[in-house]
């Protein structure tokens, strides 16, 4: 069977369908050079760079391909709502990247907390500003945490060890999740009010899509600090600078972007905010991890066997 992988992908993840005897092409591709390819193939396996638009799940549909892989978590860049019509899988490697971001959204918070993106570019400036970079410590602060999902569960048990109380809200969370993340359930509402620091953990839908809005963002502390690791959309940016501009909250850590790159964003001319360039997966690590679980859903469906992260299962 032949296999399409049009986005990087980790050298063992590549190595594991050959072994297995898969024919595999390794390219990337544009839309139109994949929508006269795609019907070839049986597989085609991305990241977040292909968009696997409608028009390319059909063409795929008149043809060979039985199953769309993400090597990652999100799979907003599928047409999921074509695929499950035209009866195509569409898998995804959930946990490959866990460890990966959860690690970046704690980093966030240390360089929120101590301005330490500010005090390094003062730095190699020559400058040596030292009064003007009093921070706040992790210590004794509310986390509020925005999901209940893996991520989410593992920021939790780092957060547990610097000392961190933590609220946590989901609509699939309950008490006995909660305690089991050492967290106390509690509303949206409630979250946003009482956290010193609120980290983001839940995927782009129609449902969050701009969850946190201008009404949300005037219920956090004028003290508080915005970490959005998960998604771009689900933070109204432009809602964000305002806040942010006007000191109504501290500071945000924003690595996801409804554009991306987010060119003209304003976000990029404020000091209080820390930027990076989605890089939450981008781990040796959660690389080698996101690419094997990937190829490992892919190779059980072309196998005729049920994959354990089936995305579009009905």
């Amino acid at each position: 069977m032949k296999v399409l992988v049009t986005d990087k992908l980790a050298d063992e993840a590549i190595k594991m369908l050959k072994d297995n005897n898969f024919e595999v092409k390794y390219e990337e591709l544009d839309h139109d050079s994949l929508l006269n390819e795609i019907a070839e193939y049986d597989a085609l396996i991305v990241r977040s760079r292909t968009k696997v638009t409608a028009d390319i799940v059909e063409k795929g549909a008149s043809g060979n391909l039985k199953v769309i892989g993400r090597a990652g978590i999100g799979v907003d860049n599928i047409d999921v709502k074509k695929a499950t019509e035209l009866g195509i899988k569409v898998v995804n490697a959930p946990t490959g990247s866990t460890i990966s971001v959860a690690e970046l959204a704690v980093a966030h918070m240390l360089a929120l907390a101590r301005s330490i993106p500010k005090a390094d570019s003062s730095m190699k400036r020559g400058e040596w500003i030292k009064k003007q970079l009093k921070g706040v410590e992790l210590y004794g602060k509310t986390l509020g945490l925005i999901g209940s999902g893996r991520i989410a569960q593992h920021v939790a048990r780092i957060a547990k060890g610097l000392g961190m109380n933590i609220l946590v809200y989901s609509p699939h969370c309950t008490d006995e999740k909660a305690q089991k993340m050492g967290a106390k359930r509690a509303t949206l509402e409630e979250v946003l009010k009482e956290s010193d620091f609120v980290s983001l953990h839940i995927p782009k839908t129609e449902e969050t899509y701009h969850l946190i809005d201008e009404e949300k963002l005037s219920l956090m502390k004028p003290t508080a600090y915005l970490i959005n690791c998960a998604r771009g959309g689900v933070v109204d940016e432009d809602a964000l600078y305002r806040f942010l501009k006007e000191g109504k909250i501290a500071g945000a850590a924003i690595d996801v972007f409804e554009e991306e790159p987010p060119k003209g964003s304003k976000l990029l001319e404020l000091e209080n905010v820390v930027l990076s360039p989605h890089i939450g997966a981008s781990t040796k690590e959660a690389q080698i991890r996101a690419g094997t679980i990937c190829v490992e859903q892919v190779m059980k469906v072309l196998r005729g066997e049920e994959p354990d992260f089936w995305v579009n299962r009905q």
